[in-house]
């Protein structure tokens, strides 16, 4: 009999609806995965909503298991929680994370799917990619233990970053930012904090600084603080936006070194070693941390997500952090029995 999902698509740019879809049969080597939560990515996600996905950049920005394609309409999304409904006995039951749109029923491949450590809770799971994306960016940098860092931008990525940083002995740590409100969570993460217009203590003192504030002018505040010599690792992703950013100053006399980080391809110093699988299972070993839960502060229905979409992409009443799309719960014993 065939099973029925429900998956929600941005149609067209602007515009986002939760769209039903016949799954075809399962095949061997797929798992049936009833999710539990997803996670969204607010700065790609807000992109793909707009339509602001460079089409010159269309097949770099796909996602894993993508249907559609830019601008609409498209079923975009790669932070999925849940749990294995049909499949090896072995699983059946268990959790795991997949690269995968939002959707509440989903047929994937067994390879692609990473198994949840116990000690991580499947909420806090959604954080993986974001983790990833983390994990890579400090790898780009070339973090250490001892140096002065700076992070500019205290989002959902800035903070992940953050929070790696910190366990690095001797490191001195500072998250920058434009809300003063960012502070509390700041230190909650084991960071300092200094507001944008008043770092000039940091000023050209930093061993390494990382950007991830997606603004020419958080831009701007990451070069006036990198040391001579620095690395300054960009993090932001600006899509169609174009930036301007002054490179006078102390720039050119400093000999400054800013690096893209990008998490479609692992660190350049980590590649002969790492692959994309033994990556994730380390952002996911890297999420048993209780003090990460300060980052899923927002928690929206699946029926409710082309709304909420609408009002991340404008910036209305969306508090920071990383929102986790909740599913209904199904009785597992029941579901077990789908072929």
């Amino acid at each position: 009999m065939p099973i029925t999902a429900q998956a929600f698509w941005v149609l067209s740019p602007g515009r986002g609806a939760i769209c039903r879809q016949e799954l075809p049969p399962r095949s061997p080597d797929q798992l049936l995965v009833r999710t539990l939560y997803s996670g969204i990515s607010r700065g790609t996600e807000s992109l793909v909503f707009r339509g602001g996905v460079p089409l010159d950049l269309a097949d770099s920005m796909a996602c894993p298991m993508q249907e559609g394609g830019f601008p609409g309409p498209v079923k975009y999304g790669y932070a999925l929680v849940g749990q294995v409904e049909a499949g090896p006995e072995a699983l059946i039951g268990r959790r795991v994370f997949a690269l995968h749109p939002h959707q509440d029923l989903c047929l994937i491949d067994e390879a692609t799917c990473r198994l949840i450590p116990d000690g991580v809770p499947a909420r806090r799971a959604v954080l993986a990619a974001n983790m990833e994306t983390a994990l890579n960016i400090l790898w780009d940098g070339g973090a250490g233990p001892g140096q002065r860092i700076a992070i500019v931008g205290a989002g959902l990525v800035g903070c992940l970053v953050a929070r790696l940083a910190a366990r690095l002995p001797g490191v001195e740590l500072t998250l920058v930012d434009i809300d003063p409100t960012r502070a509390d969570l700041a230190r909650h993460l084991g960071a300092g904090f200094v507001l944008a217009g008043e770092c000039g203590a940091l000023a050209r003192s930093c061993d390494l600084v990382i950007h991830c504030s997606a603004s020419g002018e958080g831009l701007s505040t990451a070069i006036a603080l990198a040391g001579t010599e620095a690395t300054l690792v960009e993090a932001s992703w600006y899509g169609d936006r174009p930036v301007t950013i002054a490179l006078g100053g102390h720039f050119h006399p400093s000999r400054l070194r800013i690096i893209s980080s990008q998490v479609g391809m692992v660190a350049n110093n980590q590649r002969p070693r790492w692959n994309f699988a033994r990556r994730l299972d380390k952002a996911l070993q890297l999420l048993d941390d209780p003090a990460l839960d300060r980052l899923l502060e927002t928690e929206i229905p699946f029926a409710d997500l082309p709304a909420a979409m609408a009002a991340l992409a404008d910036g209305r009443g969306m508090p920071p952090g990383c929102p986790v799309v909740c599913y209904p719960p199904v009785d597992l014993q029941e579901a077990a029995c789908i072929p």
